[in-house]
C-alpha cells in the first residue's frame, strides 16, 4: 500500500505559502511510507524533532483497481470511495529542505504523519461527482479550513492518470489530493474534527 500526496493543488494555498500564485503545469507529488498512517481517530503526538507541525486537510481517494499508464478518460474506473485525511508537515524542517534543495521525506514522511478517516464513503452516496465535494476542518471547534474539490487545479482523474504513468497504482493505495488555504500549527491539547458533505469523518486529539 502506497500513500501518494499531491502538493500545490489549490491556488489560494500556493499563495498562502509563497506569497504568489505560481501555478504548476503538472501535478506535483511525493510519497509517504505506510508507517506514516494514523488510523481510527488515534491521537497524534507532536514529534520532538519539530517546533512547528502544521495540519493540511485533504480529500483522500482510495484506489480500487490496478492502474498503469491509464488514460484520463478511464481514470474514474480506478476509484469509487473517498475519505478525508491530514497531511501533517514539519514546516520548520520543510523550509530548511527547500532552502537546501533537499528531498522532503524528513518533513512529510515521518511516523503517523498521514491521518486518515476511519471510514471511506462510496462516491455514489455523495452524488457521484468527485469534483463537486465540499469539506471542512475545525480546530478546537473553530473553522480553519474549508475546501471544495471544484477548486482543485488538477482534478482527481487527471491526478490518477498522471500518477499511473510513473507509478503503478494498486488496490488500497491512498492519494491525498492537496490542501486548501488555511493551514496552520497544531499543539498538544488541540482537537481536530472534519466533515465531508456534512458527514463527520474524523475527530481526534493532539498530544
Amino acid at each position: 500500500m502506497k500513500i501518494i500526496c499531491i502538493g500545490r493543488n489549490y491556488a489560494e494555498h500556493i499563495e498562502e505559502l509563497d506569497g504568489r500564485r505560481d501555478i504548476p503545469s503538472a501535478p506535483v507529488f511525493f510519497c509517504k511510507p505506510d508507517t506514516a498512517l494514523l488510523r481510527n481517530n488515534d491521537p497524534f503526538y507532536v514529534p520532538a524533532f519539530s517546533r512547528e507541525v502544521h495540519y493540511e486537510t485533504e480529500l483522500v481517494v482510495r484506489i480500487g483497481r490496478v492502474a498503469r499508464a491509464i488514460d484520463e478518460r478511464f481514470a474514474s474506473r480506478c476509484y469509487d470511495e473517498v475519505g478525508l485525511g491530514i497531511d501533517f508537515t514539519a514546516r520548520d524542517l520543510q523550509r530548511d529542505c527547500i532552502v537546501r534543495g533537499l528531498p522532503w521525506e524528513i518533513c512529510k514522511g515521518f511516523d503517523y504523519s498521514a491521518a486518515v478517516s476511519p471510514q471511506f464513503v462510496p462516491l455514489a452516496e455523495l452524488g457521484g461527482d468527485v469534483q463537486r465535494l465540499r469539506f471542512e476542518m475545525r480546530l478546537n471547534g473553530e473553522l480553519r479550513q474549508r475546501g471544495d474539490t471544484a477548486q482543485m487545479i488538477f482534478g482527481v482523474d487527471r491526478i490518477v492518470s498522471y500518477l499511473s504513468h510513473f507509478i503503478t497504482l494498486k488496490i488500497g493505495d491512498l492519494i491525498f489530493t492537496g490542501t486548501p488555504v488555511g493551514v496552520g500549527p497544531v499543539r498538544p491539547g488541540d482537537r481536530l474534527q472534519a466533515w465531508l458533505e456534512g458527514r463527520m469523518m474524523f475527530d481526534f486529539d493532539i498530544k
